[in-house]
């Protein structure tokens, strides 16, 4: 690899970073389209709790994971915030790497 994709890709990677672990905590509270859809149809209460009405919202249960570090990015901190995008960021460039290091070892190998 030469140098200058090499400040390419770690540029790319440090503004990926900063974007999924610093400006997303200013991202919206409200509920994204697919959660939106979901309460349609249902009562809430002040808390936000569903009430009544038909909804599909009303057969959600709690997930297996849902007090770990990672699950969504409904935690309280900044930190659960940081913690889960720059995950998802690392974790994403890391497999788009190992795909491409395979791809290009078996192109050489074939030529």
């Amino acid at each position: 690899m030469n140098r200058k994709l090499g400040w390419f890709l770690a540029g790319g990677l440090l503004v990926a970073l900063l974007l999924a672990g610093v400006v997303s905590n200013f991202a919206s509270s409200s509920p994204d389209g697919l959660d939106a859809t979901a309460r349609e149809g249902c009562t809430f209460n002040a808390e936000g709790e569903i009430t009544g009405g038909h909804c599909i919202a009303q057969q959600e249960s709690a997930h297996q994971l849902g007090g770990s570090p990672l699950a969504d990015y409904g935690g309280d901190g900044f930190l659960s915030k940081f913690v889960a995008g720059t995950t998802g960021v690392l974790i994403t460039f890391g497999l788009g790497a190992g795909l491409f290091w395979v791809t290009r070892r078996r192109t050489r190998t074939d030529a």
